[in-house]
């Protein structure tokens, strides 16, 4: 471990939290530059109603979302409208801090008037959603799954899901909510660091019981009941790849920021852990993304008052350990390395240096899958390991899901005419830069009229407190702009065929521009 970074180069990075070594030049580090500010609540929720603008039906395995404070009135209306057109709906919204991780602050209301608004709401902003009032109930308990997704790479796009993941129960019998028990968090909420501190907690040496199970447990037995479990994880797959490419958009902007094109600098790969719901259609639902997953593999076990013990969780070694191990031999640089040289005569074994910078919670699954030696005389590293629990899912369905990947054109877009390298926000001068240069303005869209379209976006985006680090226009307000720009120019078209539109004129007519420049530059 090197708390306080090194500088002599590594072949693998293993940061604890965050991306945050400007030093490093060379290898591979396990996070991502930005990852936790993307896959917070409010920003997964902007995220995830952009492409539910463009694709209703696709993203349809998100909950109805607002951001608070700012959407309150917006938030108050709606539901009125819906409540005006359909008396007989009773809903509940489950309110989540922006910030907050582990439960921290969560709670249940039945109506728009419960809301806490006493200061804390302007300083602690959060997410108000539908709460998923018919979930799948095992045992009479609700549970959420927890898959592991490797995100191997940005460009090209690389995601891999492990094979199995954990259910995590609730520890009282599940009833719908009602204005007497949406207090009772251990019905409501299948957070394990809320629900450990039941006493109805089990912790259980099997895998297929207890209070925490194995993902693969729960398929079998729904399998015994005929549940279609392949129809099942192929949902599951499709709501993984669609959240990634929602996500990949700001993630590029953050990488380029702090990784340009052209310097030195290493490569990224990160583990997420995302929290899955069933209904009891078997429909899986997005509840949220972590960017830093628990990766521990024991639990805390009172001996007397105020004595604990570490003991080992058999469900989280089994999972966790195949994570961190398959994920260290896919990116393992070595591997390239014996596949270059000579095939026939496989080269001895040689060991990845690894730099941990980690926190207390992965070192157990660290340890786990460092402590497994390679043998010397084995003719690959690989055959004394079980096989991959990553499965590869993308580039593999590539082909089924590139049509969604229309904000990740506008997001290049974006960076094109950023100018300064290392910056994230789009000044006036490249906005008129794109729209200049895309052949955008014309007698009934002036020069004058892009500068009011970026003052009005640019201004109630940075009055959101987004990011005052720097003034401009950051992605998400780009993106309103481009699409602002798509309905003005093609009126009749849906949505995605809008931008689509647009996207297609702007590249071609780039790729022209460039064209015309080599031209002059060969002249």
């Amino acid at each position: 471990q090197f708390p306080f970074g090194r500088r002599l180069p590594c072949d693998i990075y293993w940061h604890g939290v965050s991306f945050h070594d400007n030093n490093i030049f060379s290898g591979q580090v396990n996070k991502f530059p930005g990852m936790m500010e993307t896959v917070r609540k409010i920003t997964l929720s902007r995220a995830m109603r952009t492409m539910q603008d463009l694709f209703p039906l696709e993203y349809n395995f998100y909950p109805r979302s607002w951001i608070l404070p700012e959407e309150l009135p917006l938030f108050v209306a709606e539901v009125q409208m819906m409540k005006d057109s359909n008396p007989s709906w009773k809903p509940t919204f489950i309110v989540k801090p922006d910030g907050g991780c582990q439960g921290d602050g969560i709670y249940l209301i039945k109506d728009p008037s419960d809301i806490r608004l006493t200061g804390s709401i302007q300083s602690r902003p959060a997410v108000v959603q539908e709460y998923i009032c018919k979930p799948l109930l095992v045992d009479k308990l609700k549970f959420d799954i927890r898959l592991y997704v490797l995100l191997k790479s940005l460009e090209p796009l690389e995601i891999y899901i492990a094979k199995d993941g954990l259910s995590r129960f609730c520890t009282e019998p599940y009833q719908e909510p009602t204005l007497k028990n949406l207090h009772q968090v251990f019905m409501h909420l299948t957070n394990y660091s809320l629900n450990i501190h039941s006493g109805n907690f089990i912790h259980s040496a099997s895998v297929n019981t207890g209070s925490k199970r194995t993902f693969s447990s729960i398929l079998c037995r729904l399998s015994s009941r005929g549940a279609d479990v392949k129809k099942l994880w192929s949902d599951i797959i499709s709501l993984v790849i669609k959240t990634i490419i929602a996500l990949t958009p700001e993630l590029k902007v953050y990488y380029q920021s702090d990784i340009p094109a052209g310097k030195p600098g290493p490569t990224c790969f990160q583990i997420l852990g995302f929290d899955i719901l069933l209904m009891k259609n078997l429909k899986p639902m997005l509840l949220e993304v972590n960017a830093n997953p628990s990766m521990r593999i024991e639990h805390e076990q009172e001996l007397s008052p105020g004595v604990f013990e570490n003991v080992p969780s058999p469900v989280d070694e089994e999972v966790k350990v195949a994570v961190i191990r398959d994920t260290l031999r896919l990116v393992d640089p070595q591997k390239k390395k014996r596949k270059d040289t000579h095939p026939e005569v496989p080269p001895k074994p040689t060991p990845t240096a690894i730099l941990c910078c980690r926190c207390p919670s992965s070192e157990q699954a660290l340890g786990a899958s460092e402590e497994q030696p390679e043998p010397d005389t084995s003719p690959s590293p690989e055959a004394a390991l079980p096989s991959l629990c990553l499965k590869q899912v993308f580039p593999k369905y590539a082909k089924q899901f590139s049509y969604l990947r229309l904000v990740d054109r506008v997001a290049a877009l974006f960076i094109r005419f950023l100018g300064v390298k290392g910056t994230t926000k789009l000044g006036p001068t490249g906005f008129r830069t794109f729209i200049r240069n895309c052949k955008l303005s014309n007698s009934n869209f002036s020069m004058a009229a892009v500068d009011i379209l970026y003052i009005d976006i640019t201004r109630r985006w940075n009055s959101m407190g987004i990011d005052h680090k720097e003034s401009g226009m950051c992605l998400q307000a780009f993106v309103e702009a481009f699409f602002c720009l798509a309905q003005k120019k093609y009126k009749s078209l849906p949505l995605h065929e809008q931008v689509a539109s647009l996207i297609e004129l702007c590249e071609c007519r780039l790729a022209a521009l460039h064209g015309k420049r080599l031209v002059w530059g060969c002249g």
